[in-house]
């Protein structure tokens, strides 16, 4: 981090790169987040070991929903999908579909983490329209996103996302908690609510 000499000390090399705020190579907005969203779950690292379990966003969800009101739930696109991989690997009559043209199973609650900002505007509200029909009567609909916050000036991680997704994907974006909603409220959800979880990472609650 640092060299001393002769009684005084200044930055290495690598350090007047990625830690200096005024170069446009400087890393510590990444730190920051990295210490507020991760370094707490490292306390658990040996449960984590042990288990397999995740310690983060998907506790969260679990701890600030009502899932006792409800009796089945879908995970659509499956997040970073590596559940469903690897059942499908030592599953083989185990196939994959097509949330766009296949139909999908009636469910209380379905679920879509980090896959609405995967699809350009069009797409995203087709999505939404076929998450209401598919829902049972009072279901809810789950979107966990890294959601911008409304005035775009604190979620940077959300905003360096919707970037990547620009970069990556055709048309893929990230959106703000009043857009997300007011799409949702477009599909025909209500009782629209959006509830931060950990890190850069919120959900936006819909009901049918």
């Amino acid at each position: 981090m640092l060299v001393r000499y002769r009684g005084l000390y200044a930055n290495t090399p690598e350090t007047d790169l990625f830690l200096d705020r005024g170069k446009s190579s400087y890393l510590g907005g990444w730190f920051e987040m990295v210490n507020s969203r991760l370094y707490r779950f490292w306390g658990s690292l040996t449960e984590g070991l042990r288990t397999g379990l995740s310690m983060g966003a998907s506790q969260a969800i679990a701890e600030k929903f009502p899932w006792g009101d409800y009796q089945t739930f879908i995970d659509i696109g499956s997040a970073q999908g590596g559940v469903v991989v690897e059942v499908a690997r030592a599953y083989t009559h185990i196939t994959g579909g097509d949330f766009f043209t296949d139909p999908l199973p009636t469910a209380d609650v379905l679920a879509m983490g980090h896959i609405l900002h995967d699809w350009d505007l069009e797409e995203k509200k087709l999505l939404l329209a076929k998450m209401y029909a598919a829902l049972s009567a009072g279901g809810a609909l789950i979107i966990v996103e890294s959601l911008i916050d409304d005035d775009r000036s604190q979620n940077a991680c959300g905003l360096l996302m919707s970037l990547n997704m620009l970069i990556e994907l055709k048309g893929g974006f990230d959106d703000t908690g009043a857009d997300c909603s007011a799409w949702m409220n477009k599909a025909g959800f209500r009782d629209i609510r959006v509830e931060h979880l950990i890190g850069p990472d919120s959900m936006a609650i819909g009901f049918k």
